[in-house]
């Protein structure tokens, strides 16, 4: 679950620049928040992203326990220049993790969030736009 300022605008990011499908939306007024669910499929086979709007709050602290989202590429350059054409910022570009041979990049949501994008490798391996 992450937590938004702007629901339309991270609907937007997540659906546009990173491709995910808005699986379901719930308000509810009495306790001031909606929530959205998102992703590339429906839950259980495969995972969904909430994101939770809380009323009136448009701005989040990013404390140090976040990470990163990591979601899997099939050719992380092609997945790359899909979110640059689609708005979206790539804040590293695909190559080698540090000690390993892995290929990453991660882009940044419109509240901060850091999404690693992981190439599969052929034989299967690796996490990872799915």
């Amino acid at each position: 679950m992450l937590r938004v300022g702007d629901l339309q605008r991270s609907i937007d990011f997540y659906t546009k620049v990173l491709g995910m499908q808005l699986l379901r939306t719930s308000d509810n007024p009495e306790y001031k928040y909606t929530l959205a669910f998102l992703g590339y499929g429906h839950n259980p086979e495969h995972a969904e992203l909430e994101l939770t709007y809380n009323y009136g709050v448009d701005k989040y602290e990013m404390g140090n326990a976040y990470g990163h989202i990591a979601i899997s590429a099939d050719d992380i350059v092609a997945a790359c220049t899909a979110v640059r054409a689609n708005g979206g910022s790539v804040t590293r570009e695909p190559g080698p993790v540090k000690g390993g041979s892995t290929v990453i990049a991660f882009v940044t949501d419109p509240d901060g969030y850091k999404i690693e994008l992981i190439e599969r490798s052929f034989d299967g391996q690796g996490a990872g736009l799915r």
